[in-house]
């Protein structure tokens, strides 16, 4: 299977078409990681939810949100920043703590 090509202006794209957005995050948090600051990452979300948990979960890692790329397909922007709050692997919807404690255990 092949991948379609990024859209124009980015430096990652993240193929969620199909997903929940709980399994994009999962999808978006490793593609991400590793990337650098001012990378500027399309995301392609078909799940109705996506307008919605994109821009929240940019606010709660302090990444940039830029909104909706216009075109076709349903494709958001966003901008890696330094110094963004790192979230737990297995739950990118949960600030990574301190003390090491996971979501699940809270």
């Amino acid at each position: 299977m092949t991948s379609p090509p990024p859209p124009a202006g980015a430096d990652l794209t993240v193929d969620g078409t199909g997903l929940l957005c709980v399994t994009l995050l999962l999808r978006l948090r490793k593609r991400i990681d590793g990337a650098p600051p001012g990378s500027v990452v399309h995301v392609i979300a078909t799940d109705p939810a996506a307008p919605l948990d994109l821009p929240a979960w940019c606010h709660m890692t302090g990444h940039t949100y830029l909104g909706p790329v216009p075109g076709e397909r349903p494709v958001y922007a966003l901008e890696l920043t330094a110094g963004a709050r790192p979230t737990h692997p297995d739950a990118p919807w949960h600030p990574l703590r301190q003390d090491s404690e996971t979501p699940r255990e809270r």
